[in-house]
């Protein structure tokens, strides 16, 4: 991934502009992109609704859910009419509603694909939560749909529209940690039982799908290069009956054309703080909190003997502001989004390359 200084400073400052122009928003909503949301759970009831309140560009326009109490809920908190809340059975009849440009998937892993294929084919560009889907067939699937409609895909890949994940990408394609020549990362948490992400099913894998693949995608978007070798162990400890369907943890290592090593920690057993750390020849870089909601802090000690050490103050859901209105400037000026289908495609080859070094399937 490569960023000039332009991209840098636009996504940096997304949510300033955001917030800047409320009442323009109020006044202008016929311009924005009109999303509709499928799936009313956490992550978006949460996080990417209360963020498309706030942002420029986006509104939200439509519901779906098999839930028609929440359903009227949200609906009334987003100003969004009765007549476009829709179930699954009639989603296909989004087509019909002009008010929709674009959908975004929430819902579990495994219902990625199917979702998103069907708002393509009913001509809506497509926001679709990662990990992209559960198989790499099905992302080829989710590629073609969205082709073949001529409309966008952008994988919820929101880090890489955060401006301490940027500054450290800046620092380091400006060389001032000399060659990058390691990177290590973790990222993980105990999960509770009853969580639909132990359902196989549900979910396609384990903590590698869930949280694994932020460590994954940073090692990507830090090098700037696509892995060539991986070898990766993945181990059960608490036989306590959550992992009788997905496994506890999952570690591997990654070696890149340059040279570069990278090795990563994934866990349904331990809480990690989400971080890495880029050596290079002349210094290092580490981030904290590097893929949580808010909480980024970066320091680091370059090459020229000068220390960082820069807390990012913004709160959630800033980071979906700013992936949301980046979409939609996608949309309005028929620009390719960074985190395209391909970027998820990339993702899921290599997580189904870590499984097979495991001696497991995706």
């Amino acid at each position: 991934m490569h960023l000039n200084r332009r991209e840098f400073s636009w996504l940096a400052g997304a949510s300033l502009m955001s917030q800047a122009l409320p009442k323009l928003n109020a006044q202008k909503d016929s311009g924005r992109i009109g999303y509709c949301i499928v799936g009313l759970g956490r992550i978006s009831m949460d996080h990417f609704m209360p963020a498309v309140k706030q942002t420029s560009q986006s509104r939200i326009t439509a519901l779906v859910s098999g839930h028609p109490d929440k359903a009227r809920k949200q609906a009334a908190l987003y100003g969004v009419p009765e007549s476009s809340i829709y179930t699954y059975e009639n989603y296909d009849e989004i087509r019909n509603n002009k008010e929709i440009d674009a959908v975004y998937i929430a819902l579990p892993n495994s219902m990625h694909a199917e979702y998103t294929i069907r708002a393509a084919r009913a001509g809506k560009h497509v926001l679709c939560e990662k990990p992209m889907c559960t198989s790499i067939a099905d992302a080829h699937a989710m590629i073609d749909a969205c082709k073949q409609a001529n409309v966008k895909q952008l994988i919820a890949y929101r880090c890489q529209y955060e401006p301490t994940n940027l500054r450290a990408i800046e620092l380091i394609r400006q060389g001032k940690i000399g060659t990058v020549q390691a990177i290590e990362s973790a990222n993980g948490f105990n999960i509770r039982a009853g969580e639909w992400r132990l359902n196989k099913k549900m979910a396609g894998g384990g903590p590698l799908l869930d949280v694994g693949i932020y460590s994954l995608n940073a090692f990507r978007y830090l090098t700037g290069e696509e892995p060539v070798e991986v070898k990766a162990y993945s181990t059960t400890i608490d036989h306590d009956g959550r992992f009788d369907q997905v496994e506890e943890n999952t570690s591997w290592t990654m070696k890149f054309p340059s040279g570069i090593i990278a090795s990563s920690n994934t866990s349904y057993g331990s809480n990690m703080n989400g971080f890495y750390r880029v050596h290079g020849s002349k210094g290092v870089i580490a981030v904290e909190s590097a893929f949580g909601y808010q909480g980024q802090h970066l320091t680091a000690q370059l090459g020229d003997k000068t220390s960082l050490d820069e807390p990012n103050p913004a709160k959630d859901p800033s980071h979906f502001i700013r992936m949301a209105d980046y979409f939609s400037n996608c949309i309005q000026k028929n620009q390719e989004p960074k985190t395209n289908g391909e970027e998820g495609l990339r993702d899921m080859e290599w997580i189904s390359r870590i499984y097979e070094s495991c001696g497991m399937t995706l």
